[in-house]
């Protein structure tokens, strides 16, 4: 790939269990750990380090070309935040390597980066100077930083007072408006308030168009699928898949489901296959057929439905319902309101529904499917289905579940009436 920005390979980390509590990220922690060391050797065991360590990653290969903005997904302690460190040279890899063509700002944990002592105003010139900016650079950037961040009153008390909404807030700002040409990001934007995480995702578009490398780690698919263009998802360590976001996420999440599905069905005793009718799949696609999980606001979804019913159920009423990622369900289509008789099913089967153009806002929300009978009293069975997005850059939960266009005028009377008064005056 020409024009590189980021290259691994073959990173691994391996990590000592019974060594977890001595962090050993710093050079501070590797010389207590070694000073630690000396005392443990002569108590450890011989033939235990299969049982003492375990491989946070392993065998990491990939390569970023400059401009692309990348999303690291994957379940919690699958490798990413050991990723994007190793990446920001706050830890080694145990094998393998990994480089970086650029200059880096890197976004991690809140506590990484600031010196706690230090004012606001000291560790932006701080942070400026480790990524290799002079300081008249630094200072033409420092009113747009401590705007952008929101923190004027405070920027010059020490950051160990600043809560931790604040502390991310400049974190972000300093990170970002720095102009690094590699931008590392992990999930503490979950900490800021929505408003923020909006402007930050605004930001980081603006980032991308100047030509900027963005590696985002997130569990939040909304932003994944709004800001990347491509997805790499990691489980135990290892790539699962590297691709575009309507490929890959639809995939974690399916894994992700299932094993949701898996830990509920043995809370519930086997609840759901005492239900008459499995849902055995939902799957989502466009109006032409083509699998999606990215919508623009306006299009039309089909949404298939496969079951198997193991004894005759007679009118059954399929339910699609579309829910958002806060638990709010804004719409849901019904065979038995919207016309379509089922007369009776037995076995394997399938059915579908397209929905009219989606006028519902910019936000991630999940297919739910059911089957009830046609009076809505008793559940046949149901299944969660995919996740997916709508697309728009007005429309947001601001503007409520829905929106659509409505008629504006000014009525006659109150028109000609207006038109006289503009006369007078």
């Amino acid at each position: 790939m020409e024009n590189l920005a980021i290259r691994t390979e073959q990173l691994s980390k391996k990590y000592d269990l019974a060594m977890a509590k001595h962090r050993h990220d710093t050079l501070r922690d590797q010389l207590m750990e070694s000073l630690m060391s000396v005392f443990r050797g002569k108590n450890k065991r011989p033939g235990n380090q299969n049982e003492t360590s375990f491989w946070a990653l392993r065998d990491i290969s990939f390569e970023i070309g400059q401009g692309e903005i990348v999303g690291i997904i994957g379940h919690n302690g699958a490798g990413k935040s050991t990723l994007l460190k190793i990446l920001s040279r706050i830890t080694e890899p145990t094998l393998g390597r990994g480089e970086i063509f650029g200059r880096v700002g890197s976004l991690l944990e809140v506590g990484t980066g600031f010196h706690p002592e230090l004012t606001g105003r000291e560790n932006i010139f701080l942070n400026g100077a480790i990524i290799g900016m002079k300081r008249e650079e630094i200072r033409r950037c420092f009113d747009t930083i401590v705007d952008f961040a929101e923190i004027d009153k405070f920027i010059d008390l020490p950051v160990k007072r600043y809560s931790s909404g604040m502390y991310v807030r400049l974190a972000f700002a300093v990170s970002a408006h720095l102009k690094p040409e590699i931008l590392l990001v992990d999930e503490v934007l979950s900490v800021g308030d929505l408003q923020f995480q909006r402007k930050c995702m605004a930001y980081a578009e603006e980032l991308r168009n100047s030509g900027a490398t963005i590696l985002f780690v997130s569990h939040n698919m909304f932003s994944i699928k709004a800001i990347c263009k491509r997805v790499i998802w990691l489980a135990h360590g290892e790539i699962r898949a590297d691709g575009p976001p309507d490929e890959v996420i639809p995939l974690y999440e399916k894994v992700s489901r299932y094993s949701s599905d898996r830990r509920a069905g043995a809370a519930a005793m086997g609840g759901t296959s005492e239900m008459p009718i499995h849902i055995t799949d939902v799957q989502i696609f466009d109006e032409s057929g083509t699998p999606r999980a990215i919508f623009e606001y306006g299009e039309r979804m089909r949404v298939r439905v496969c079951y198997t019913a193991i004894k005759e159920i007679r009118n059954p009423n399929f339910v699609v319902a579309l829910i958002r990622s806060d638990n709010v369900a804004c719409c849901n289509y019904s065979t038995a309101t919207d016309g379509f008789p089922v007369p009776s099913l037995h076995g394997d089967g399938v059915v579908e529904v397209l929905t009219p153009p989606l006028k519902i806002v910019s936000e991630s929300y999940t297919i739910s499917a059911f089957v009830w009978d046609k009076d809505f009293q008793q559940k046949y069975g149901s299944l969660d289905g995919p996740n997916f997005h709508i697309r728009h850059h007005l429309y947001n939960t601001h503007f409520g579940v829905f929106h659509e266009k409505g008629e504006w005028f000014v009525p006659r009377e109150i028109a000609d009436n207006q038109v006289s008064i503009a006369k007078e005056v």
